[in-house]
């Protein structure tokens, strides 16, 4: 007894079907890399700039604290006595904004 082979074939719409979903399949992938790669690359460019805002508002810190401390009550006295002047408290005017 012979066997019977059950041959099947493969249409041309069946062979354009899985060409096509082989090709979707492959542009999808590369679409995947190449959009994880344009996000990696923003999450490092949002990161150095976090980094240079705390770097610059510590610097704005440090900026203010000088300022403070010579316009400081004990510095102006200083000062003044420095150039010869004398302080009279009458004369401090205090502008708030």
């Amino acid at each position: 007894m012979a066997k019977k082979k059950n041959k099947t074939k493969i249409t041309k719409g069946e062979r354009m079907l899985y060409f096509y979903a082989t090709v979707a399949f492959f542009l999808m992938l590369g679409l995947k890399i190449f959009c994880g790669a344009s996000i990696g690359e923003m999450k490092m460019s949002i990161e150095e700039k976090r980094y240079n805002i705390e770097k610059q508002e510590k610097t704005n810190e440090s900026l203010t604290m000088q300022v403070n401390e010579l316009t400081s009550f004990e510095n102006v006295q200083k000062v003044v006595k420095e150039m010869g002047l004398a302080y009279n408290n009458n004369n401090i005017i205090v502008i708030d904004k």
